[in-house]
């Protein structure tokens, strides 16, 4: 099968907001419609209408699905395949279920493209509603090896297709393109208590001991101003600079500019973030949680550290930032370890999901919900 005889429909996010699994649907679709496929795309968090319904949390929700169930419908009569970007909570039971609901009832195939560090957490809290409905999905799809053990937990078999990384935007400074010699530390999450920005915050402190290091913090959320007090607190504000969401040409001239990516996440599965400092050629800094040992070798591909240790953070960037050599393994191996993530190693992978989903037999499916 040739990408140009498939009739694809695509369910996901796109930016704004800049996030992970909203770039990676922008991505896709822009690379499936290159290939020569035929997309049709349903947009899981488009604005609600009236502009005003979205200003109130329930009443939005509401607003929102009455159309998209609609648009799912029509998607779903044009294609042969419903590819579902999915994470966990009311992400799921609002935009990935109806869309496994409608695609199933509709006798089309489906491939749940499942992604996020807090599956387990949310499988185990919600199995009696989420279970039938993903196995009812023909394919489901992770990104990797962490969430295919995950699942294997909850009896459910998944194929790896990776996240992609775009190599054109995402690449290492030239000669030219970094002049002021400023020493920067770049976190590219979200303001959320799972990403932990206070301990990058604390052991960027710690960092200012020995080196004047600047600290960028690429994200939004509600953390913000308790993180701007807590920079206040460490004397360090003068020094951390809160640039918000930015999209993907900013993010790429940022990576360009950092000496240290770091990534203090309590919880993670395959950011984006670490393969986007990858193919920058910026040394990673990450905790060792979740699905992150599976992406970067501690000491080859990135080094990695325990979570909510600000002094063990420290240290590791430090190492960084002092020891050339050890920076210039770690940027050769870890845009080595990029380009993994390249679509053309990618492009297959998925390529045999879709064929794999169109070869099922649709009355194999157990029940979508059971009483």
């Amino acid at each position: 099968m040739s990408w140009r005889d498939l009739r694809v429909g695509l369910v996901g996010p796109l930016p704004p907001p800049a996030g992970g699994m909203a770039n990676q649907t922008r991505q896709l679709l822009e690379l499936l419609r290159q290939e020569g496929a035929d997309v049709e795309f349903v947009q899981t968090n488009a604005p609600a209408q009236p502009a005003w319904t979205g200003r109130v949390r329930g009443l939005r929700a509401v607003v929102r699905l009455i159309p998209y169930v609609g648009a799912l419908w029509r998607l779903a009569s044009k294609v042969d395949v419903v590819h579902i970007m999915a994470n966990s909570g009311w992400s799921w039971h609002l935009a990935a279920a109806p869309a496994i609901w409608i695609a199933r009832l509709r006798g089309k195939r489906i491939v749940v493209n499942y992604r996020g560090g807090e599956a387990e957490a949310f499988l185990r809290r919600s199995h009696r509603l989420v279970l039938p409905t993903m196995r009812s999905a023909d394919i489901v799809a992770v990104p990797s090896g962490y969430l295919c053990d995950v699942f294997a937990r909850f009896g459910l078999r998944a194929e790896i297709v990776p996240n992609i990384v775009d190599l054109a935007r995402f690449r290492p400074a030239s000669g030219g393109e970094r002049r002021d010699g400023a020493v920067r530390i770049l976190v590219a999450r979200n303001l959320e208590p799972i990403y932990d920005i206070a301990t990058a915050l604390r052991a960027h402190a710690i960092v200012r001991q020995r080196v004047a290091a600047e600290l960028v913090v690429a994200g939004s959320g509600p953390d913000l101003e308790p993180l701007k007090a807590l920079a206040e607190e460490l004397g360090t504000q003068g020094a951390v600079t809160f640039v918000g969401r930015q999209d993907r040409d900013a993010m790429a001239e940022l990576y360009r500019g950092a000496d240290v990516a770091l990534n203090p996440s309590r919880v993670d599965n395959m950011p984006n973030s670490i393969l986007e400092a990858l193919a920058s050629g910026v040394p990673v800094v990450s905790t060792a949680v979740g699905g992150i040992p599976y992406v970067v070798r501690d000491g080859v591909t990135a080094l990695l550290v325990p979570s909510g240790q600000p002094e063990a953070v420290a240290e590791a960037i430090l190492r960084v930032l002092t020891d050339e050599a050890l920076a210039a393994r770690l940027r050769a191996a870890g845009h080595s370890e990029a380009a993994k993530y390249a679509w053309p190693n990618v492009r297959e992978r998925l390529l045999s999901a879709y064929e794999a989903a169109l070869r099922s037999d649709p009355h194999s499916r157990l029940p979508a919900v059971r009483p």
